[in-house]
């Protein structure tokens, strides 16, 4: 749909449901949004599920879509979409599960499919473990990786090494008691700021630059106090106003503009 048929609304605002403004049915979940000028051929779109597939598709296959919608990627009964962002076929690609564990890979890895396919393995999880994020790596910049309990850190790319598709991944976070399960991943600089979505529905502003970088394996630090029985549901890069509607290499900037993880609600 085009953003202008998009009602704006004040921050405290419910919005109008999805039902209303695209013909979906009302049981139906959306768990991507990519903002995209143009349907080009030499870029795009990655999926990733909970369950560790990926799939790569042409964007210029989603340019005509109906009314109704248009087959994006097969789900198996099992899994779920968790994530969709455009890339330039040439970038890495982060997968980050839920127990702090992450897994990096060439995007040229993955081999380009039609709409109506399943894709191939990104990640090999273990048993209750689940894919919590993806990012495309497009700058240089540090990945932060927030927790459940409020805990946060950034630590630079170059830590996480380049593996083959569907590796069981490395320690992204150091796992506790005291830090709860993975929520977020997202890359990010020192200027830009986020927003901290917890299931009690209280949101929190935050600069990056607080967050010190860290190694891979640390918990980091407390980035909000939580009330008891309250946790971290989402996190949300802030968009600066300075910045263009596309990256360097001309690909929508996607990845900035929408939350990386998703709520258990």
């Amino acid at each position: 749909m085009k953003v202008h048929e998009i009602p704006q609304a004040g921050r405290a605002a419910k919005g109008k449901p999805i039902v209303n403004l695209i013909n979906v049915s009302p049981e139906t979940q959306v768990k991507a949004m990519v903002p995209v000028r143009e349907f080009s051929e030499t870029q795009f779109l990655l999926f990733c599920t909970k369950n560790g597939t990926v799939k790569k598709s042409a964007l210029s296959q989603y340019s005509n879509v109906r009314q109704t919608g248009i087959k994006a990627i097969k789900i198996d009964k099992d899994d779920q979409l968790i994530d969709v962002q455009v890339t330039s076929g040439s970038n890495d690609i982060v997968l980050a599960t839920r127990h702090g564990l992450s897994v990096r890979f060439h995007e040229m890895d993955v081999r380009e499919m039609g709409r109506d396919t399943t894709g191939v393995k990104g990640v090999e999880l273990r048993e209750g473990d689940s894919v919590i994020g993806m990012v495309v790596v497009k700058r240089d910049a540090t990945l932060l990786v927030v927790t459940e309990r409020g805990l946060g850190k950034c630590s630079n790319i170059a830590d996480y090494r380049v593996q083959k598709r569907g590796g069981k991944g490395i320690i992204t976070v150091n796992r506790t008691e005291k830090t709860g399960d993975v929520v977020a991943l997202m890359e990010v600089l020192p200027a830009d700021e986020i927003m901290i979505i917890t299931k009690h529905g209280v949101i929190l502003r935050s600069s990056v630059s607080q967050v010190r970088v860290t190694g891979r394996i640390a918990q980091g630090v407390k980035l909000v106090n939580l009330d008891e029985g309250d946790v971290v549901t989402a996190v949300a890069r802030v968009v600066p106003e300075d910045e263009g509607d596309e990256t360097e290499n001309g690909a929508p900037a996607s990845e900035a503009e929408q939350v990386e993880a998703l709520t258990d609600e």
